[in-house]
C-alpha cells in the first residue's frame, strides 16, 4: 500500500484540526483533497493487486494443468491426497497408469501372458508403478479382469492350465471371435 495513504490518514484527525483552529470551510476543503488523494492511491493499489491476481491465477492454472498431465501419463497414485484435492481430483486415485501399461503389454505380446509376466513387463516400463501396492500380482489380475469386462482382452488357459490373458487386438482367430 502507498505510504502516501498512511501519511494522509493521520492528518484527517479532528483533534489536529481543532488545535490548529482552522475555519470549518478550510477544514472541509483540506479534508476533501486529502480524501481524494487517499481514494486515488487506494484505487491505484487495487488495480495493481488485481493485475497481480490475474497473473497468479494464470500461473496456478498452468501448474494444475502440468500436474494433471503428469497424473494422466503416470497415474494418480503419484499424487498425494492433498495434491489431488488442490488440482480437483478428489476421488481415490485411479490406476490409469497401471491399466494403460497392462493394456499395452497385452497388445504387444505375441502370446497369452500370466499375471506375473504382465507384472514384470509393467515393472520394466514404469519401475515405481507398484510402489503403493501390497500385492502387485493381485492389482494386475484385477486390471486384467477389468480389461476382459471392457472387451479389450480375453482370459484363456496357458499350456500349463494356468490363467493367462491376451489382447483382443492381437489378430488371433480365437481372440477376435471372443471379443
Amino acid at each position: 500500500m502507498h505510504t502516501e495513504i498512511a501519511t494522509l490518514l493521520p492528518s484527517l484527525s479532528t483533534s489536529d484540526a481543532e488545535t490548529m483552529n482552522l475555519p470549518t470551510e478550510e477544514l472541509v476543503e483540506s479534508s476533501n483533497s486529502q480524501v481524494q488523494a487517499v481514494v486515488k492511491a487506494a484505487g491505484e493499489d487495487l488495480r495493481q493487486l488485481l493485475r497481480q491476481r490475474d497473473e497468479i491465477a494464470k500461473q496456478i492454472r498452468t501448474m494444475k494443468q502440468t500436474i494433471v498431465g503428469v497424473a494422466r501419463l503416470f497415474g494418480d497414485d503419484w499424487l498425494s491426497q492433498e495434491l489431488r484435492e488442490l488440482v480437483g481430483r478428489k476421488g481415490t486415485p485411479r490406476q490409469t497408469g497401471l491399466t494403460k501399461s497392462c493394456r499395452t503389454v497385452l497388445m504387444e505380446a505375441n502370446r497369452p501372458l500370466g499375471a506375473h509376466e504382465v507384472c514384470e513387463q509393467v515393472r520394466r516400463r514404469i519401475p515405481l508403478v507398484f510402489a503403493n501396492h501390497r500385492s502387485p500380482a493381485a492389482s494386475v489380475t484385477t486390471v486384467l479382469n477389468r480389461l476382459v469386462e471392457y472387451g479389450e482382452a480375453i482370459a484363456v488357459r496357458d499350456e500349463n492350465g494356468r490363467r493367462a490373458w491376451q489382447s483382443c487386438t492381437q489378430g488371433r482367430a480365437k481372440a477376435s471371435s471372443d471379443c
